[in-house]
């Protein structure tokens, strides 16, 4: 079984092979023990002990502690570090302002709806693909225009599920003068792609 680790800003590849452990190219002989009621680790690399107070997290995340020094490392497998080499790290792929599904899946939810202003980093919207969620993000400041799906939605690789417009071009046209009617709010001539309406309507 292959891995990846991600600690101190380095991955390491690491494969498994019952006792027998290869980390980029070194081979060892290792095993990891756990002391019950404790968050402590036996970890035996060949024939070396080495205790580590170790705790788990969410998302394949993990602390530990080491030569008095505290780390954070992240595992994930060949499968899981495969979807996200075709999410990108955690970023929406945009094209022309539209948000585009990177692979098949099904939609888990929707953190925005037409209006919403977004920063860079901001959760858009959850799929969930080979039994893996992966949230897709802004990658820069921009306003909601429409959505496109709806939760539960199945999704084709490329797929349009959220429009984007860009923050400064709206706020550029909002300066603007109207046609007599003192200008248009950016959210007041936003659609909703799902249902046509104007979302600054009940």
């Amino acid at each position: 079984m292959k891995y990846y680790v991600t600690i101190g800003g380095r991955e390491l590849e690491v494969e498994l092979d019952g006792d027998r452990v290869r980390c980029d190219g070194t081979e060892v002989s290792a095993h990891l023990l756990a002391i019950p009621g404790t968050p402590l680790r036996q970890l035996v690399v060949d024939g070396r002990a080495l205790l580590l107070p170790l705790t788990r997290g969410e998302a394949g995340r993990w602390e530990l502690s080491a030569w008095g020094e505290r780390h954070e490392a992240e595992v994930v497998d060949a499968r899981q570090r495969h979807i996200r080499s075709l999410v990108g790290p955690g970023a929406a792929q945009r094209a022309g302002g539209q948000v585009r599904a990177p692979m098949p899946g099904l939609v888990v939810r929707i953190a925005v709806r037409p209006g919403d202003v977004v920063a860079p980093g901001q959760g858009l919207v959850v799929l969930e693909a080979m039994k893996m969620e992966n949230e897709l993000k802004a990658t820069a400041a921009g306003v909601v225009q429409a959505v496109r799906v709806e939760p539960g939605a199945a999704v084709e690789k490329g797929q349009v599920l959220v429009d984007l417009a860009d923050a400064a071009s709206l706020e550029a046209a909002a300066a603007a003068p109207g046609d007599g009617d003192g200008g248009t709010s950016p959210a007041g001539g936003i659609q909703d792609g799902r249902e046509g309406r104007v979302g600054g309507e009940a």
